[in-house]
């Protein structure tokens, strides 16, 4: 059986496609932080929003984020995603890979919803910069 955060992960990567960042809001706590780009985070969901039509804009309203091998490690009511992240967009000078080895965290809130609480799809590649 499939994890619920495959399937909520997807449905965040179709928000982000189709810009519908408000409902992608849902999907964060509201302490959330998101990496922007090595040396750039955002933090709480208005600079996690407002990162998200930069980094629209930058693909050039184009972005198609999708996922390939992921691996969950669940512990309570955390779970850590292990991801290949894949991202496709009509924007070949990208200065970032557009394939990479995201890290998510996610926490259930108080009515059992996995919640990102640290989305970061660069991974382990921030060691690098």
């Amino acid at each position: 059986m499939e994890h619920e955060l495959k399937e909520i992960i997807k449905k965040c990567d179709t928000a982000i496609k189709e810009e519908d960042f408000d409902t992608l809001m849902n999907y964060y706590t509201e302490d959330a932080i998101l990496v922007v780009k090595p040396g750039r985070i955002a933090r709480g969901k208005n600079e996690i929003k407002k990162a998200f039509i930069e980094i629209s804009k930058y693909f050039n309203n184009s972005i198609v984020p999708a996922q390939g091998e992921m691996i969950i490690l669940e512990a309570g009511d955390t779970a850590l995603v292990l991801s290949q992240t894949l991202l496709d967009a009509d924007k070949e000078d990208s200065e970032f890979s557009m394939e990479r080895k995201a890290t998510y965290v996610f926490k259930k809130n108080s009515n059992a919803e996995w919640l990102c609480a640290i989305d970061n799809s660069y991974g382990t590649d921030l060691l690098s910069n």
